[in-house]
């Protein structure tokens, strides 16, 4: 069964499928076709949740596990007791829920505005909601902020993205297995002379009028991003600008208070 597996995905398959059988051979056989383990087995762990995962949206990475770190530190630090949050790309819903979770097991009770341009991400965005019985979560369908309610504007707490930031070129040259997920959501047009920077640019140039005073943009980036996104987040207005390194020392996460 294992060939062409390591032996670490095939205990994973034989946990998850049983040690024979149809549903093993079927799996074993899409994760030697190269699609990801993730989407084979149909759920991964992300912080505190196990969230359900398919090709509707990307797979959850570390490096977003440790941006909900950076919101989280932000969000405790500031003095909203029912904090509104919202999610711009929730996709599986990785990012907001995990917030509302871990402010819940804090006695935070929290709201989640999760706003996708996929219907089907969203679905699986509350499909995980419903999992984890995180309730006060809206789902809006927009493609970023064209279709949020605007009475929104101004009562936002916390922004959270993780948009697409690879350029054309980069995705070619990533690895294959990108290409079984959204490509919507990992490529990016460039903007402002930046691979991969349209989206991010969109996102921190129109964010601050949906925050509270004291509200908070917590934004994932690429690596060679940093010069950008905090150029941009100043020329939105931003005043208190910071971008954070990842746990392997590279630029990762903007932080933009209003």
């Amino acid at each position: 069964m294992a060939g062409g597996l390591d032996r670490r995905e095939a205990r994973w398959l034989v946990d998850e499928f049983g040690a024979e059988g149809e549903n093993l051979r079927e799996a074993a056989r899409r994760r030697r076709d190269g699609e990801p383990l993730q989407y084979v087995i149909g759920h991964w762990p992300f912080r505190s949740l196990e969230l359900d995962v398919d090709e509707r949206a990307l797979i959850p990475r570390p490096e977003s596990e440790e941006m909900v770190t950076v919101a989280l530190g932000e969000l405790l630090g500031a003095t909203a007791l029912e904090p509104v949050i919202m999610d711009l790309g929730s996709g599986s819903g990785a990012l907001g829920l995990a917030l509302l979770d871990e402010l819940r097991t804090r006695g935070v009770t929290a709201s989640l505005v999760a706003v996708d341009e996929s219907i089907d991400a969203l679905a699986l965005t509350r499909q995980n909601a419903l999992k984890h019985e995180l309730k006060n979560v809206i789902a809006v369908h927009s493609t970023w902020f064209d279709d949020v309610d605007p009475s929104l504007l101004g009562g936002v707490d916390l922004i959270v993205a993780n948009p697409p930031y690879v350029g054309e070129v980069e995705f070619l040259e990533l690895d294959p297995v990108l290409r079984y997920e959204p490509k919507g959501a990992v490529v990016a047009h460039d903007a402002r002379g930046v691979t991969g920077f349209a989206d991010l640019e969109i996102i921190i140039t129109q964010a601050m009028p949906w925050l509270k005073p004291g509200g908070v943009l917590v934004c994932e980036h690429a690596t060679t991003h940093r010069d950008a996104v905090l150029a941009a987040a100043r020329s939105a207005g931003f005043t208190n600008v910071r971008d954070v390194d990842d746990l392997a020392g590279h630029p990762r996460v903007l932080v933009a208070r209003r």
